[in-house]
């Protein structure tokens, strides 16, 4: 499987990452799988900086069009999107400007550069569980 995913419910926390090939129906598996554990509003990091030349640009622009959809649907979490190569983070940029929600959404070369802005958003603390209630 070239996507996978983690969800820590207790940090309101989804960590995916690409090897390899990717196909859009690998990426809608992953948007289907986390929608179905409940995790869609979730903060996340999605590593794609080993999939070089995964998708064109077209259909980066589709699965940016599926988030808008999401969106439209209900409530989606900040993303933090970690491409260290520069043509992962083209890819990237392609994705984040048909992805075009109220949401936050960065580009980073560096896991812990995501990481850091992740926890540094207000009302998310991905360190510590959601509150019950």
């Amino acid at each position: 499987m070239p996507v996978h995913w983690t969800i820590s419910h207790p940090a309101r926390l989804v960590v995916a990452v690409t090897k390899g090939p990717v196909t859009v129906p690998d990426i809608e598996k992953y948007f289907a799988g986390v929608t179905a554990d409940g995790a869609m509003a979730y903060a996340k990091i999605f590593e794609i900086t080993h999939t070089p030349d995964a998708l064109s640009d077209d259909n980066l622009k589709a699965l940016g069009q599926r988030v808008v959809f999401y969106a439209q649907h209900g409530q989606i979490g900040p993303v933090a999107i970690v491409a260290a190569s520069d043509e992962s983070y083209e890819n990237a940029a392609v994705f984040a400007a048909a992805a075009n929600v109220q949401r936050p959404l960065m580009i980073f070369r560096e896991l812990h550069a995501a990481r850091q802005w992740l926890d540094s958003m207000p009302g998310l603390d991905s360190n510590k569980p959601a509150a019950a209630g």
